[in-house]
């Protein structure tokens, strides 16, 4: 064996990524906003770069039929984009994309609330309130202390920051930031600045002038009202039924959250990337144009430059924003383009809830998807990741349509979405002397179809915030008083 040094040839493949592969990664998932600010920073740096005029995708107007698969722009599978996601993550889980719930889910055939209507559209609760302290305060001091306070305030208009906290924070006495937060409590909407359920609704008592012994002792027992105890609440109250029916009457009256009617200065209104609308071939899928960055290269100003660049440090210095630039344009071009395809698939294979509603959605993972448009399901997460569509049944995530499912009848299984409408239809509809336990409501689930077990009910009926059996039939009790 010779011990001597030699020289050997070998040939090797692997994957290098550089970082304009690293920043077209992350590309994919920023949401419209954060694009809008990538975009902006890049007009700044690249002198080449300027906007051009918003336009179509090429194929874009073209119905899309979810029968078909023709209903997005062809694509190589095996993009860079693609190519870079095997590489970062090949073990990568299909998994649900969890219960990515509404809260307020709508029952069998009814249309989901639109999430295009919240807008920040009108002042903030902040200014709002800030607008009427000079007017109420005895003096700057005060004034002051309040706008601390105002700015503390959460979304709902409740203070979570202590007294104390804030009175050693400003370097006040306790005394004066009391006096401070009665003044917030005493500003437009009625029931800000409370510090607990029980105070918000104490404050829009005396608004009403209706803040007597007996109501503050039903206000002091909301737990009591909770859970229904009804001869206790009127023993304590000291009241009849009637008595204890108007006061019941007046506290659902009030607003247990009085801030979440005004907007959140910096939230604006969801833009959506995908536009779905009905059409006599099926579906028309397009993205939409406002949210679409058009960047071009100013070849005239690069031409200009050209001429003035002598010197090999200036040639190559433009040279380098020629290529980013260009890399740039091509980035986003197929980053809409991955986004288009993927949506495309999803109205696919969820058209049942586009034509139905949420009853009519199918489980969906996203290595179905992934399969589907021959990309990895690292690319699909990328891609529904802070991306709306808007249809006419609203403005949903992208990440919605991914849900797990259960077993059903016609063998394709129903979404857990489905199975929560289907679950507050139930309840809705229920006959308040005869509340459904979750064996029975497993039961008439079971006989529609859908192969569900007394724990799975009750995991789907917690899910969507509905209450016992026990906890419904006390509500229902009270309903009626």
């Amino acid at each position: 064996m010779a011990l001597g040094p030699r020289l050997d040839l070998r040939q090797t493949q692997s994957l290098v990524m550089t970082p304009q592969l690293q920043q077209a990664i992350k590309l994919l998932a920023l949401s419209n906003l954060e694009i809008e600010t990538f975009v902006g920073e890049a007009l700044e740096s690249n002198p080449l770069l300027e906007m051009g005029e918003v336009r179509r995708e090429a194929g874009e107007d073209a119905p899309a039929e979810p029968q078909e698969h023709d209903s997005a722009p062809d694509m190589d599978g095996d993009s860079a984009l693609d190519i870079a996601d095997h590489a970062l993550d090949p073990e990568a889980a299909p998994g649900d994309m969890g219960d990515w719930s509404r809260g307020d889910i709508g029952s069998a055939g009814a249309e989901l609330p639109d999430l295009e209507n919240r807008s920040s559209a009108g002042p903030s609760l902040a200014d709002h309130l800030t607008e009427q302290v000079g007017a109420v305060a005895h003096d700057t001091r005060e004034a002051l202390i309040a706008l601390r306070i105002i700015g503390d305030l959460d979304e709902a208009g409740y203070l979570p920051t202590g007294l104390l906290v804030i009175a050693e924070e400003l370097g006040v006495p306790l005394a004066e930031v009391e006096r401070a937060l009665a003044t917030v409590q005493s500003l437009d909407p009625t029931g800000v600045g409370a510090r607990s359920l029980s105070e918000c609704l104490a404050l829009q008592a005396r608004e009403a002038d209706r803040y007597d012994p007996c109501m503050a002792r039903l206000i002091d027992n909301l737990d009591l009202v909770a859970s229904g105890d009804i001869a206790r609440l009127k023993r304590m109250c000291e009241v009849d039924d009637e008595d204890f029916a108007d006061m019941l009457a007046e506290l659902r009256g009030y607003d247990p959250k009085p801030g979440l009617a005004f907007g959140a200065g910096a939230e604006g209104a969801v833009v959506p990337d995908v536009l779905i609308t009905p059409s006599d071939a099926g579906w028309d899928i397009r993205l939409n144009e406002a949210s679409l960055p058009r960047l071009v290269v100013n070849r005239e100003y690069y031409l200009e430059l050209k001429t003035g660049a002598r010197d090999k440090a200036s040639q190559s210095w433009l040279n380098e924003q020629l290529g980013e630039a260009d890399w740039l344009i091509r980035a986003l071009d197929q980053r809409q383009k991955t986004i288009l395809k993927t949506a495309a698939e999803i109205v696919k294979r969820q058209e049942g809830f586009f034509r139905e509603g949420v009853t009519a959605m199918r489980p969906l993972t996203l290595r179905e998807v992934a399969e589907q448009i021959e990309m990895h399901e690292s690319t699909v997460s990328r891609v529904t990741s802070n991306k709306y569509l808007s249809c006419p049944r609203g403005t949903f995530e992208l990440k919605y349509f991914f849900s797990s499912g259960v077993a059903a009848a016609d063998g394709e299984g129903a979404s857990s979405e489905a199975i929560k409408a289907r679950i507050k239809a139930l309840c809705d509809g229920e006959d308040p002397k005869k509340v459904l336990s979750d064996q029975k409501l497993a039961d008439l689930l079971n006989a529609e179809g859908f192969d569900l077990a007394r724990r799975t009910v009750a995991k789907y009926r917690e899910a969507i915030g509905i209450g016992s059996s026990a906890q419904r039939r006390r509500q229902k009790k009270l309903a009626v008083i």
